[in-house]
This record gives C-alpha cells, structure tokens and sequence, in this order.
C-alpha cells in the first residue's frame, strides 16, 4: 500500500500568496460578478423550461389534429354507408352495430374538443367556414348553399376542415 505524501502548508506561505485577502474590495466584486451569473443563469433556465412546455403544448396540439384528421374520413366513409340503408334494413344486427360504431367515433371527436360545423341548405356561403366546390357562375347567383357535400369541424376556434359545399 503506497503512503500519501501531504504537503503542509504554514501561514507564512498563505498570506504570501497574491491573491487579494477576504474583505476586500476585489473579492467583494468578484462574488457579486457570480452571483449575478448564477442567476443569470438560473433566469435563463426557467425561461428554457418555459419554452419546453409552450413547445410541448404546440407539439400535442398538431398531434392531436393530425390524429382528428385521420379519423375524420373514416366517419365520412361510415355516413356515406349507412345514408344509403334502406329503411327495411337499418334494424338488422350488423348495421346496428355499424352505426354504433359511427357513434363511437362521432363520441371520441366530441370528447377531444371537436364539434362539426352546422350548415344547411340555403345557408349564407361563409369563406371562414365553407369551401365551395361548385358555384354557379350566372351574374344574378345568390351565393347560397346548395348542397353540403362534405362536412365541416373545427378544434376549439380553430378550423380544421371547411364545410365543402356547392355554392348556387
């Protein structure tokens, strides 16, 4: 096992040293220069870490509409099916069940802040809110809505499809 040598140091060999001696005015100034480091950078990270969760926040949000967008379609594909049940049909067991799951769907959107914009026949064409797919071209053309082709939703305020419409 091998000793550690240590050095003994005296006081002689302390104060002969050239740094400034406590108390004075260099010291002074060299704490305050680190203290006010130091919180420069603690304010600095508490800024960081509010980025990160302004940033966080944004990312869920696209996430979140990138995972409606998907899920839109399908419930477009499921009304178009079931519009067209005839009558005598729609109490069959697997349509019901279908239809349920058209609900199901229409639910989980609804729960996660999404609501479908209302629009009918006769309704006023808002660019805001419709996309016309069709118009009538005629000077007189009243620029009321014809027929909702496809509908609309938004998330919260936001518009994340327009109705599309044909436009009279």
């Amino acid at each position: 096992m091998k000793e550690e040598k240590t050095k003994i140091i005296d006081d002689a060999e302390i104060n002969n040293t050239e740094e400034p001696r406590e108390g004075s005015e260099e010291i002074k100034d060299k704490e305050q220069e680190y203290l006010l480091g130091w919180r420069r950078c603690l304010a600095d990270f508490e800024n960081y870490k509010k980025r990160q969760q302004e940033n966080q926040k944004n990312i869920d949000s696209y996430i979140k509409e990138d995972l409606i967008l998907q899920i839109i379609p399908v419930i477009d594909n499921f009304r178009s099916a079931t519009e067209h049940i005839p009558d005598k049909q729609k109490e069959v067991a697997w349509i019901v069940g279908i239809m349920h799951i058209q609900k199901q769907l229409e639910n989980i959107l609804k729960e996660n802040g999404v609501a479908e914009i209302e629009v009918k026949t006769g309704d006023e064409f808002d660019p805001n809110f419709h996309e016309a797919i069709a118009n009538n071209e005629k000077q007189d053309s009243t620029n009321k809505i014809k027929k909702v082709i496809l509908r609309g939703y938004r998330l919260g305020e936001k518009i994340i499809r327009p109705a599309r419409v044909i436009v009279e």
